[in-house]
């Protein structure tokens, strides 16, 4: 088993959370939604200890991707996202709200995800599951290995992402969430895009966003 470990490091304006998964035996890492501050996060990929090897985003929005190209220049490294991310959010200014935010830029992924896709990587694999709602094509990721899945905007503690932006649905949202991550198993961790983490159990019982008792 590899030796493997998610750090956590909270960038921009807004507070974003933007994940790094490494492994301690070959000192290889990817990032989740580098959302600013390119400059501190080179500071860490510039170390034997964080050799950056890919870039997975959970959605399109600007306060998760506002480093990626930096990162991707800096670096050469592929930026993964979902199918109907890239095509709806990704590469419009209205949709990925860049231009509201001041900060005009749209992106291409280089790898296409799809949903329950299980992606090789660091020694471990990374499953992809569809989770629409937030945006068309939002995407959290589950380490198995770890018990943990990267949730981006689609599950907070206690909440849920906003929906009123362009592509959310708020029926979508609920139902990704109720039938992609209330099945994980109850202990899974999860890592929002925003505040602190919570559990899938802990998201089951009282989580009042979700019009569903389990």
């Amino acid at each position: 088993m590899a030796d493997l470990e998610i750090f956590r490091k909270t960038l921009g304006s807004l507070g974003t959370n933007c994940y790094i998964l490494v492994n301690h035996d070959t000192g290889e890492c990817v990032v989740f939604d580098p959302a600013d501050q390119a400059h501190e996060l080179k500071e860490i990929f510039d170390t034997p200890s964080f050799q950056l090897k890919a870039i997975f985003l959970t959605h399109g929005h600007i306060d998760h991707i506002g480093a990626v190209k930096d990162l991707k220049d800096m670096y050469g490294v592929p930026v993964y996202a979902s199918k109907e991310e890239n095509e709806q959010v990704l590469g419009k200014l209205e949709a990925n709200l860049s231009a509201m935010f001041g900060n005009p830029m749209t992106l291409q992924a280089d790898e296409i995800l799809h949903d329950e896709e299980e992606v090789s990587i660091l020694g471990t694999t990374i499953k992809c599951i569809l989770t629409p709602g937030h945006t068309a094509g939002g995407m959290c990721y589950y380490i198995e290995e770890l018990e943990s899945l990267i949730a981006g905007d689609t599950l907070f503690c206690g909440s849920v992402g906003r929906t009123d932006f362009p592509t959310g649905n708020g029926a979508v949202l609920e139902n990704s969430i109720r039938e992609k991550l209330f099945t994980l198993p109850e202990n899974t961790k999860v890592f929002p895009g925003h505040m602190d983490g919570t559990t899938i159990g802990y998201e089951i019982k009282y989580n009042m966003a979700v019009g569903q008792s389990f």
